[in-house]
């Protein structure tokens, strides 16, 4: 298991069962962005990669 499956696995574990928006969670990535500038990047990545997962090009 890696470190960063505990904080998924919390995810899940408390918000599991709750629906949202992809523009609410953008805001939020936004707001961790904002709050720790130092994860700008991997949450680029993140956020790029979830964007593109239907991409037929990508695969």
């Amino acid at each position: 298991m890696y470190f960063t499956d505990r904080g998924i696995e919390e995810l899940e574990q408390r918000r599991g069962d709750e629906e949202v928006s992809l523009a609410w969670v953008a805001d939020r990535l936004q707001e961790f962005v904002d709050l720790h500038p130092e994860f700008e990047v991997p949450v680029e990545r993140l956020a790029t990669w979830l964007a593109r997962l239907d991409d037929v090009d990508d695969e």
